[in-house]
């Protein structure tokens, strides 16, 4: 039951090492990724759009009964 859990995580690592290993670092040290010198490398790797950007997603209306 736990290794399953974990299969998704080694699979990601290794089909991109560095890019796994990027973010695990960044999210540990907490970076935002619309800073520098973050924001530029994620550009450089492709990952140029991050989706905590509000210009990614469409704004949507929540229902709260």
């Amino acid at each position: 039951m736990f290794l399953s859990e974990l299969t998704p995580i080694f699979q990601e690592f290794t089909q991109q090492p560095m890019s796994f290993l990027g973010g695990l670092v960044s999210g540990s040290l907490r970076l935002n990724p619309n800073q520098e010198p973050l924001k530029s490398w994620l550009a450089q790797q492709g990952g140029g759009q991050t989706t905590s950007s509000p210009s990614n997603r469409p704004p949507q209306a929540i229902n709260i009964e």
